[in-house]
């Protein structure tokens, strides 16, 4: 309960678009519970006028209410009331109903859509720390799980305010009988708490569960190809088999608790009104009165077995609510909030001290990093894997900030400089190429919302993709699939590099951005490039040095040191690390009994 209180705070937002609606959900609650017990009391004085039975203490009062209606209406009369209580009864419930789902799915929608402005917000550090199967487990399951805890709360208020009014009511009719079965009422709970007392634990169990489900089928569907191309179908059929099982078993044992409710409370209550029953029978003068206290415990234990099954469904949410909150809060996470400078980027970039750490490692993936990445400029980042080429990449784009010094363009620190503005001047075209499922305009229009198709067309062109895009059954029109599965590795790359060139950034990076063209494609769109880069700052990451040729500048790193900096042909003659990694490309390898030869310039 603590948890779902907590969490109201999350539902301010719509709360002040739509203020009126709990307190509109409340009253209609309140008048169907007071049309209903006015409708039960009705049998009082419409039962008295059947029996002719007298009429003394409180059956009196019932039946005074009808008193100057003339004894041959008065039947007709009762009887109008009771069915016009009844029928209010239900529109009024059908209102509530109707109010409590508009709620009930606006809390769904508001808790998804924080979910994801949530991820899209948070630091990339947060997510790194992350499973993919945890987060699309909250979003797509425990949001829907919190929205229906916070509505079994809001039932939850209404119930308890019905029975109140019906508990009024009976204390009205029979204070004794009502202090009885108050005591009659609370054993009852205390045994539902008893036979339930590990639903809690339970509904933990459940969330891990989901999670690891969600986590087993994204891994599948992800890795589909390499597990077909493994002959491993038999193992991840198995795996997912396991997780489906623990899934079905751990709601199995929720289910099976939470359904013990009903059938323990209604036997328990049918067994005290049997007795209750026979106990008053006897008291003829008060039958009517003893009829209508009986009917209205019969509603309130309704209301109370409601209640009993609502608490324990909501012990089971609670771990669902506290997932889904501890990702909505944004006091423990951290961000990178930008500032409002806008600096010039023709400045160049400027890499002072920096350092960098992630959080998931002890080393440093950058040291002590002072670099300049002049404007206008292609500056190339050369070294082994794991060497921080990445991380410049990362710091330059700012998913991450560095752990010590400060990456300046200009005079300006790229941490208060505006984040969105910064970024929108920035065009990345990487080795993992992720296309939408969407079709080649859409994809390729990505880089900048709302290009004409002369843009779109004229983008494709530059990225020598025209030719095959055009082959296609329907040219730019074509839907690509699931991450683009419907091209080759040379086209999707084709198509990334298209993305970026629309986007017309100030700062372009390229990384590995033709590792997956053949070398006749990879010429055409390096010449595209060239021509391309003209007046921008150009960074480009590098594995097969051919492509950095023409660079103004590489910089070699090492276990995140830069150890050589300079031109091609200066860094190829120095003897050094980027000579030893030339030369380990260029050599001819030797046939049998030939000697081997090498590239004269490393």
């Amino acid at each position: 309960m603590r948890e779902i209180l907590k969490s109201l705070s999350l539902l301010r937002p719509m709360l002040k678009l739509a203020w009126w609606t709990p307190p509109a959900m409340i009253l209609l609650g309140l008048l169907a519970a007071v049309s209903e017990g006015f409708s039960i009391t009705l049998l009082i004085p419409l039962l008295g006028s059947q029996t002719g039975a007298a009429t003394t203490g409180t059956s009196l009062w019932f039946t005074s209410l009808f008193g100057s209606v003339p004894e041959t209406y008065r039947l007709t009369v009762v009887a109008g009331c009771f069915l016009a209580g009844i029928l209010l009864k239900n529109v009024l419930t059908y209102g509530y109903t109707v109010l409590f789902l508009y709620v009930n799915t606006g809390i769904g929608h508001q808790l998804r859509s924080g979910i994801l402005r949530q991820v899209l917000d948070v630091s990339q550090s947060y997510l790194d720390r992350q499973e993919s199967g945890r987060l699309l487990n909250t979003l797509g399951t425990e949001t829907w799980r919190m929205a229906s805890a916070l509505s079994l709360l809001a039932d939850m208020l209404i119930n308890v305010c019905m029975v109140v009014i019906f508990g009024t009511l009976l204390l009205v009719l029979s204070w004794k009988l009502a202090l009885v079965c108050a005591l009659f009422f609370l054993l009852i709970s205390v045994a539902i708490r008893l036979v339930t007392w590990r639903i809690k634990r339970l509904g933990g169990q459940a969330v891990s569960a989901n999670e690891a489900f969600a986590h087993r089928m994204l891994e599948i569907f992800n890795g589909l190809r390499v597990i077909r191309l493994f002959g491993a179908g038999t193992r991840e059929q198995e795996r997912f088999d396991s997780a489906s099982l623990a899934v079905r078993r751990t709601f199995f044992h929720v289910d099976r608790l939470s359904a013990l409710v009903h059938p323990l409370s209604e036997a328990l209550t049918a067994i005290f009104l049997v007795g209750l029953l026979v106990i008053t029978w006897e008291s003829s003068g008060r039958f009517a009165v003893t009829l209508t206290f009986l009917v209205l415990l019969y509603r309130l234990h309704g209301k109370i077995k409601i209640l009993d099954g609502q608490r324990v469904s909501l012990t089971a949410l609670s771990t669902s609510v506290e997932t889904v909150r501890n990702l909505l809060d944004r006091s423990n996470k951290p961000y990178l909030n930008g500032g409002i400078a806008r600096p010039e980027v023709e400045a160049g970039i400027c890499f002072k001290n920096v350092s960098l750490t992630y959080d998931s490692a002890s080393d440093h993936a950058l040291h002590s990093v002072n670099i300049v990445l002049p404007s206008a400029k292609t500056t190339a980042l050369v070294g082994a894997s794991g060497s921080g080429k990445s991380s410049i990449v990362n710091l330059v784009c700012r998913l991450y900030d560095p752990t010590s010094g400060s990456v300046l363009v200009g005079d300006c620190d790229l941490r208060t400089a505006d984040l969105a503005w910064w970024r929108s001047r920035i065009a990345v075209v990487s080795q993992d190429v992720h296309l939408f499922h969407a079709t080649v305009e859409e994809n390729i229009a990505y880089g900048a919302p709302g290009a004409s198709q002369a843009q779109i067309i004229e983008a494709a062109r530059r990225a020598n993709a025209a030719d095959f895009i055009e082959a296609l059954p329907k040219g730019y029109a074509t839907d690509l699939g699931d991450r683009g599965l419907r091209l080759s590795g040379g086209q999707k790359q084709r198509i990334a590099l298209a993305r970026a060139l629309i986007r017309d950034p100030r700062i372009l990076i390229l990384d590995e951005a033709t590792n997956a063209l053949d070398l006749e494609s990879e010429r055409l769109v390096q010449d595209a490039l060239e021509k391309f880069s003209a007046g921008r700052t150009v960074l480009v990451v590098a594995h097969r040095l051919s492509t950095i040729e023409r660079a103004d500048q590489i910089i070699v790193l090492d276990t995140g040191r830069v150890v050589e900096q300079g031109t091609f042909r200066d860094l190829s003659m120095a003897g050094g690390t980027f000579s030893r990694l030339c030369a380990l490309q260029y050599r001819k390898r030797p046939t049998e009994g030939e000697e081997s030869s090498e590239l004269p310039d490393c």
